[in-house]
């Protein structure tokens, strides 16, 4: 039987509203209803002197949470000097990467307050079932939602509430999920486990839920970091513990409608729907296995045990007919077969120095039969996904030329190339096919402002939409307009 949890309505602050209702970027607009269920539309007016249907961004990764940037009128190179900034707007640290809907803009950080991190209460080192090296401190700080105008990012309200971090202290910075849009209602989670569901004209909050209090569940090493996932009129969530590793709500009231499987550590990767094996199944893959469920029931299909280091399951598990590849740090990767009922899978082969791709924090491509990604310390690989061997390798859009602690790179196919983001905050147009990386453009958007074993990074998933990029570092969002030039 569903349990339902206590209901809190969190935030010591209230929300509030700032600025004038939505306005046009001075572009005509037409808003459109698609249909039950799909994303809203909005025809624009292009640089190329036509219409052209522009999706919004509403989540992590897209409407269709895949990285792929369907927009057409988008330039094919950037100018000299870079694409035009649009706007920029100051906001507080954090991870969580911009969501785009509606006119609106929606991201989350944190307002730190000032302490000395020598006093601030020492956590019990025995906390960390993963390393008891790292130390764990109770910081003090607010979390926030920020909504602003799509336009001229203007901040038009935020939702504020005390949360102090129990992270580890140099992964502290802030909230690290994208927020969900759907339906006039906004779905974030905070780092240390409060899951809001907010109006998304107003800030109010319609309901909400704390991980830690309704679960009794421990905050993981680096925070809560798995992006909800909407499925129909469910939220399914990675919560962790036994039993609510994964927990389905209902999205429009948060009633619990399922929980399922086991974890010690519950790992931060997304909760992901593949098609494979003639079913549609929910992926899970927390630190100690990989895991298919029934959509609508948690009912588990197959379970394929996947120890990751540090419980560092992260990148989402992608998919090509019925190969699966799955990958994390220290040169961990696999690719598992599922089979043709859908209701089993084995490892088919297992990555190691120079077989398969160990990226710890981007989505890899699969692309006819061939893995594209950015793997550990920055190296960018091609690999075979029969059996994970090497066609190239590169640094060239992660660090240049030399390997780097946590280099990472950001993929987005936009038709037969990717934009590609980089930690030091330059934005890449790339083609990437078997025979090689071919770099068309680059230009550097926004400094990095994070500090991770001694490099300067940006660790936020950029947003696509409106012929424009979206990206933010630990001081600001930014807005570059993408569209191509008249002609």
């Amino acid at each position: 039987m569903a349990h339902e949890g206590q209901m809190l309505e969190l935030g010591t602050k209230s929300s509030r509203t700032r600025g004038s209702p939505l306005s046009s970027a001075g572009v005509p607009l037409r808003w459109l209803r698609v249909g039950v269920g799909l994303w809203w539309v909005v025809v624009v007016w292009t640089g190329t002197g036509g219409p052209s249907l522009a999706e919004d961004w509403p989540q992590w990764l897209g409407p269709q949470r895949d990285a792929v940037w369907r927009e057409a009128g988008i330039m094919e190179s950037f100018p000299a000097g870079g694409p035009p900034l649009r706007w920029k707007t100051p906001i507080g640290s954090g991870y969580s990467g911009p969501a785009v809907a509606d006119g609106r803009v929606f991201v989350m950080d944190r307002i730190k307050v000032e302490a000395n991190p020598a006093k601030a209460e020492l956590l019990n080192k025995a906390d960390s079932p993963i390393n008891a090296n790292f130390e764990r401190r109770l910081l003090p700080g607010t979390e926030r939602v920020v909504c602003l105008d799509e336009s001229d990012g203007r901040i038009l309200w935020t939702h504020d509430y005390d949360c102090p971090y129990t992270t580890a202290g140099d992964y502290a910075t802030g909230p690290r999920v994208t927020p969900t849009v759907s339906d006039g209602r906004v779905y974030t989670l905070g780092a240390e486990g409060h899951l809001l569901c907010l109006d998304a004209k107003t800030g109010k909050v319609i309901w909400a839920r704390d991980f830690q209090k309704d679960f009794g569940i421990k905050v993981p090493m680096w925070g809560f970091a798995a992006h909800p996932l909407i499925d129909g009129d469910q939220l399914i969530c990675v919560v962790g513990g036994q039993g609510t590793t994964a927990v389905a709500f209902d999205r429009k009231t948060g009633r619990e409608l399922w929980r399922a499987l086991d974890s010690k550590e519950p790992g931060y990767c997304p909760p992901t729907i593949l098609n494979v094996g003639r079913k549609r199944q929910v992926i899970i893959w927390h630190g100690e296995a990989i895991n298919a469920l029934h959509p609508e029931t948690g009912a588990v299909y197959w379970s394929v045990p996947l120890k990751a280091t540090f419980g560092m399951a992260i990148a989402p598990p992608v998919a090509e007919g019925n190969s699966i590849f799955i990958m994390s740090f220290s040169r961990q990767s696999w690719c598992l077969r599922v089979a043709e009922d859908g209701l089993s899978a084995e490892v088919a082969w297992q990555g190691n120095t120079r077989r398969g791709i160990d990226g710890a924090m981007n989505r890899p491509f699969i692309q006819d039969g061939r893995i594209y990604g950015c793997g550990h310390s920055g190296r960018f690989l091609c690999a075979r996904l029969e059996d994970g061997g090497w066609l190239w390798n590169t640094y060239q859009p992660s660090t240049g030329e030399r390997p780097a602690d946590w280099a990472n790179v950001f993929m987005v196919q936009h038709r037969d190339r990717f934009f590609l983001a980089n930690d030091l905050g330059d934005l890449i147009i790339a083609k990437l096919s078997p025979a090689g990386y071919t770099e068309i453009s680059r230009a550097h958007l926004i400094d990095p402002t994070h500090t991770v074993s001694g490099r300067r990074v940006v660790w936020s998933h950029p947003a696509f939409a409106n012929g424009s990029v979206y990206l933010r570092n630990d001081q600001e969002i930014r807005s570059y307009s993408l569209a191509a030039p008249a002609r």
